[in-house]
């Protein structure tokens, strides 16, 4: 019996050092991006993202929690821009400030996740005009410490990520072209 209880210990240690190992050859920043071609100028799209109190018509990420606090701050619309919130296990909790603004082709945001984990990246927009239509790319990158890489064992954050991603980027392109 205590054979039986001493290969199985072998073995789960095994497999937990096999996880760490594997962990330590994912790499060590992350990007995820995705684009939508909108047909409306990009002056027509920018402000929505420029101005956080415009977040709530499209970010995908603004119904997940009816209840979810949020604080703004700092100027109210463009660089200096803050937004803070703090909702449920769906939406945890961090700020943004946006850092860079040069409307209406780029947007440059600080991104700081405190819960569910901690994170430090940098989200950006860009908006390039493409005939009669606006190619809008929303990315997400930064580091990806050693908890990071061990999610990424098991969940592909580009494929979970970008889906929130897209459904952004139609929720603009629904609010901006015109039917």
């Amino acid at each position: 019996m205590l054979k039986a209880i001493a290969v199985i210990v072998i073995l789960l240690a095994a497999g937990l050092a096999g996880i760490l190992i594997f962990a330590l050859t994912k790499p060590d920043t992350f990007r995820v991006e995705r684009s939508l071609a909108v047909k409306a100028p990009a002056d027509a799209i920018y402000p929505l993202v420029a101005d956080f109190h415009r977040w709530t018509s499209w970010s995908p990420y603004e119904s997940r929690d009816p209840a979810m606090k949020r604080m703004f701050g700092g100027t109210s619309v463009g660089q200096g821009a803050t937004y803070a919130w703090d909702g449920n296990n769906n939406v945890g909790a961090g700020h943004m400030e946006i850092l860079e603004a040069n409307g209406p082709s780029k947007l440059r945001i600080k991104l700081d996740f405190e819960r569910p984990f901690e994170g430090h990246n940098t989200a950006e927009f860009t908006f390039v005009p493409q005939g009669d239509a606006t190619l809008v790319t929303w990315a997400m990158y930064g580091p990806a410490p050693f908890l990071s890489k061990i999610m990424q064992v098991f969940i592909n954050m580009d494929s979970m990520i970008g889906k929130d991603f897209e459904a952004g980027l139609a929720g603009l392109k629904k609010l901006t072209e015109k039917q």
